[in-house]
């Protein structure tokens, strides 16, 4: 046990109070405090001391060798593990957006060819039904036509029937007036004489 010099010298003088003086065991116990605080003030730290040098460089080659073993045996195959499923986990990713960018892309050219079909069907319906409607238009106005027509020849012919019925009523008229003038006139008349003669100037 390491006595400070302090403690020995404040000891010393109350054993010899007790005996009336200094006893050898005192005096030797004394000397070796004094020897030891003298060897403890004197010493330095001990990672400084030369002495320690060898086992320092020892343990340190030791605690290194275990440490980069421990680095290359644990830590260096985690980590290797951890970026190659990092790699493995990038490029299964890359090829699932490149599958979906082909499939996008198949998706928009087969959208876009369904609507060129159907604007090309929807032009088709639309022409047919242009066509269908001018065709229906031109048979309608034909059985119109034919209609009119039909009519038109109905007309004339009932015109020309009113026509001659009233000329006929004309002729007989004009007689009638003739007679009744020719009558008044002369006061006798010749109706055959006056059909003639309307009848030439009538043609």
């Amino acid at each position: 046990m390491f006595v400070t010099p302090g403690y020995a010298q404040e000891t010393a003088p109350a054993s010899g109070d007790a005996h009336g003086g200094t006893t050898p065991v005192a005096a030797e116990t004394g000397a070796h405090t004094e020897a030891a605080g003298d060897a403890h003030g004197k010493a330095g730290f001990p990672p400084f001391e030369p002495t320690y040098f060898p086992s320092q460089l020892l343990w340190l080659a030791i605690t290194f060798g275990l440490f980069y073993l421990f680095l290359k045996k644990v830590v260096l195959p985690r980590i290797g593990n951890i970026l190659e499923v990092r790699r493995d986990r990038i490029a299964h990713d890359l090829d699932t957006a490149a599958r979906l960018k082909e499939d996008a892309d198949a998706a928009i050219a087969a959208y876009e060819q369904e609507l060129a079909d159907a604007r090309a069907k929807s032009n088709r319906i639309a022409q047919d039904a242009r066509d269908a409607a001018k065709a229906e238009a031109d048979a309608e106005r034909k059985v119109v036509e034919t209609s009119l027509n039909a009519r038109l020849v109905d007309a004339e012919a009932r015109i020309a029937t009113v026509r001659a019925s009233a000329m006929k009523d004309v002729g007989a008229i004009a007689e009638e007036t003739a007679t009744a003038i020719l009558q008044s006139l002369v006061g006798s008349a010749d109706k055959s004489a006056v059909a003639a003669a309307v009848k030439d100037q009538r043609s």
